[in-house]
């Protein structure tokens, strides 16, 4: 008999799984399966999953990729709450990459992702100022950073735009990977967002969270 791989029976706390659209990122718009893990260490003025704080149920990995295998798609978003906040994130990561999927995470930057394996597409939160946690930023995390990665940073206002604008010439964002702007929804006019970012000349691409523009704020889309 074929040996049970040992890691397969590692066990994490997932809040859903479920079937939608890519609503952020380069992949927007692409059929994906989402893992949301529970659990987050930081309180986002803006935050829309609060849900995932707490509660979930426990699952193995074997679990979870039976659950990822019945919607027969092959693109995959770990997310949270902050999926990096349980340590066997990084072995079901693995396990996906594993299985043939493509896949990404999508991170709130609070947390080290040196250790993601490297066919994984980093989708890494740089906290703005109007977030609340700005404080929490993993700065190190930049140095991290390849070509397939992508930095966001979700804005609440001019002031974020401008410490923004900082943050891509401090760093020299825009030459390690591709960097989104997008306004936080129902708060910065999406419009005036885009009317900066042209004026500026900034080589980043604007992005608005699809999902809510189609089921507004719907658990499991």
């Amino acid at each position: 008999m074929p040996k049970t791989n040992p890691a397969l029976q590692t066990t994490l706390r997932i809040t859903e799984i479920f079937h939608s659209l890519q609503g952020e990122s380069t992949r927007v718009g692409l059929p994906t399966v989402f893992i949301r893990l529970t659990g987050c260490p930081l309180r986002c003025g803006y935050c829309d999953t609060s849900y995932a704080f707490s509660g979930g149920e426990s699952l193995s990995i074997a679990s979870i990729l039976e659950r990822v295998a019945a919607f027969a798609t092959t693109t995959v978003c770990v997310t949270g709450g902050e999926p990096l906040a349980q340590k066997n994130c990084l072995t079901l990561l693995s396990a996906l990459c594993d299985a043939g999927y493509s896949v990404s995470l999508e991170t709130s930057g609070a947390l080290p992702i040196a250790a993601v394996d490297t066919r994984v597409a980093r989708i890494v939160d740089i906290k703005t100022p109007g977030s609340g946690e700005a404080e929490k930023n993993h700065w190190e995390n930049l140095g991290d950073l390849r070509a397939g990665d992508e930095v966001k940073f979700v804005l609440c206002d001019e002031a974020d735009y401008q410490w923004a604008k900082d943050m891509l010439r401090e760093h020299r964002l825009t030459q390690a990977c591709t960097v989104l702007f997008s306004p936080v929804h129902g708060g910065l006019d999406p419009t005036q967002l885009a009317e900066w970012i042209l004026r500026d000349r900034l080589p980043v691409r604007m992005q608005l969270q699809l999902h809510k523009y189609l089921w507004d704020n719907a658990r499991g889309k």
